[in-house]
């Protein structure tokens, strides 16, 4: 039985990923959300965490969540909409704290039980905006989205473990998510993507489940699904 953790699991992408493992006899899984998750609609029971990320840190992280994952999936998505020149530094502080310090920390404690069992997959995700320094309303997102694309040097040695770690730097993907964002026009977004669409939340999913399931030989890696961008 293999313990899956989706953070963000509300978001579109964790939605569409949850639907397809939901089915798997030998995934057990656990869903992180912070506002709202239809859990009536699911037969089957899942494991749920409420929780705000930024009030994570090293002495209640273990307490919220297992340590004991062995596929760990980062789709939180904090945007604060603020831009370069009026960004605040506790805003900003929050933002990466949310999207990518309290999720390494939620990694760190796994990776012990991971390197026992020979086995662990971690999916972290990234933006293509941090290739333009992110959009007018979304300088603290990007560069807490630069951030994931560090791999650190002792996680990139856990190959020889089994355990695979790759970053999915993700392009413009029609989910809820835009609807967050200030002063952008989706319209004129798309007509600078080479492949001129919008990825859907279920391709972003299949590489996901691709990375899950089919694995074994892609780590360290920032795989990117940009539509050629």
């Amino acid at each position: 039985m293999k313990k899956v953790l989706i953070l963000g699991g509300n978001s579109d992408i964790g939605v569409k990923i949850i639907n397809t493992l939901i089915n798997e006899k030998k995934i057990s899984l656990t869903v992180h959300f912070n506002k709202k998750f239809p859990k009536k609609k699911y037969k089957r029971s899942l494991s749920f965490i409420k929780k705000d990320l930024s009030k994570i840190n090293e002495k209640n992280v273990k307490k919220i969540f297992d340590n004991n994952y062995d596929i760990i999936i980062n789709l939180v998505g904090y945007v604060s909409n603020q831009s370069f020149q009026n960004f605040s530094l506790k805003e900003i502080q929050k933002t990466i704290l949310i999207n990518s310090f309290a999720p390494l920390l939620i990694i760190k404690n796994s990776i012990k039980n991971m390197k026992k069992k020979n086995f662990g997959r971690i999916i972290n995700t990234s933006s293509v905006g941090i290739k333009f320094g992110g959009g007018l309303s979304t300088f603290a997102y990007s560069l807490s989205k630069h951030i994931n694309e560090f791999i650190p040097y002792e996680i990139r040695k856990l190959s020889s473990k089994n355990i695979l770690y790759n970053t999915l730097r993700i392009g413009v993907t029609n989910t809820r998510f835009h609807k967050k964002i200030k002063n952008k026009s989706i319209k004129k977004r798309i007509k600078l993507i080479p492949i001129k669409k919008m990825a859907s939340s279920n391709d972003i999913a299949n590489y996901i489940i691709f990375l899950i399931h089919n694995n074994n030989f892609i780590t360290n890696e920032i795989i990117n699904i940009t539509g050629g961008e």
